[in-house]
């Protein structure tokens, strides 16, 4: 017989889900046949897999070791080999990490050969004795940054972190602060709005003027904070948060970013990258404001993290 008692992390999710989750290759009519013949109860009770569980539930699983280990799948599987890097960490606590991404890297897997940020936080937390393989909950990255954008990333270490936080990004109310410097003059605050149409085939972005059949509404605000070298360095918040979308948005007003491969000026990107080494758009997420943030991270709430620029933009600042 094995006892799950219910912690912070698989609380608030259905009782055949997190079933699934321990025992990830046992079919589902497997687990709601162990339910219905009281194999499976939840607080000593029978259960049909449709409870919503809480920190200190018991589910008790009435099945041989043997047959455990078999649906479980665990057993000789440990031993995942993870990358490591050392990771620039802004903040960290049980449930939320925030890491300054270095340009260069992906947020997350493209392809099952990548090794992104994500596989380098599950090392790191491997590593640290604060997170197993075995383990039901797996952490993630919450928000995405373009491989060649640098700056903040947040992860979710517990199943509620990642979720508050992940809604936080998805309903807009945490505030995202981006710096980057763009071809020519920027004279005043702009407030942008338009419509981005995606080509899957060439991954490319394009932006309209009006909403057409797969387009997206999207808006931007920036203003000038400084300028450098005839160009301009912007602090840019992202209303609304599209693929590539500061790049495309500003290079559609006749500004695009510094070392904008795709959507930039290349004879700019040159000039830059003989002076100074610069191999990546000048774009880095340089600060998030939290909103009021509900339990368990209400710590958090109205805090404000902000991450600093790589040393080649530092040089190009200075």
């Amino acid at each position: 017989m094995k006892q799950i008692t219910v912690n912070q992390n698989e609380a608030d999710q259905r009782l055949d889900r997190l079933l699934g989750r321990y025992l990830k290759e046992a079919p589902k009519s497997f687990l709601y046949r162990m339910l219905r013949k009281k194999n499976i109860t939840l607080n000593g009770k029978k259960a049909d897999g449709s409870e919503r569980l809480r920190v200190g539930d018991e589910i008790r699983v009435f099945l041989s070791d043997e047959t455990w280990d078999k649906f479980a799948g665990t057993a000789p599987k440990h031993g995942t080999v993870w990358p490591e890097t050392e990771l620039s960490i802004i903040y960290e606590d049980e449930h939320v990490l925030l890491v300054n991404k270095p340009p260069g890297m992906l947020s997350q897997k493209a392809q099952a050969s990548d090794v992104s940020l994500n596989e380098y936080v599950l090392g790191y937390l491997s590593r640290t004795g604060q997170w197993k393989e075995s383990d039901p909950f797996r952490p993630s990255v919450c928000n995405r940054l373009d491989r060649n954008t640098s700056g903040i990333v947040v992860c979710g270490k517990s199943l509620p972190g990642l979720r508050i936080m992940s809604q936080t990004l998805k309903d807009r109310s945490l505030h995202k602060y981006y710096r980057c410097l763009v071809s020519g003059a920027v004279e005043e605050e702009q407030y942008l709005e338009g419509y981005l149409w995606k080509d899957a085939k060439t991954n490319r972005v394009r932006i309209l003027d009006s909403g057409r059949e797969g387009a997206q509404y999207i808006a931007t605000r920036y203003r000038p904070v400084g300028r450098y070298h005839g160009d301009t360095l912007l602090e840019v918040c992202l209303i609304t948060g599209r693929s590539h979308q500061i790049r495309a948005h500003l290079a559609s007003v006749g500004h695009p970013v510094v070392g904008d491969a795709k959507y930039g000026d290349p004879a700019v990107n040159l000039r830059y990258r003989k002076a100074y080494g610069l191999k990546s758009q000048f774009l880095h997420s340089c600060r998030l404001e939290l909103p009021t943030l509900p339990s368990p991270l209400e710590s958090l709430s109205g805090k404000v993290f902000e991450a600093e620029l790589p040393p080649v933009m530092e040089r190009i600042l200075q």
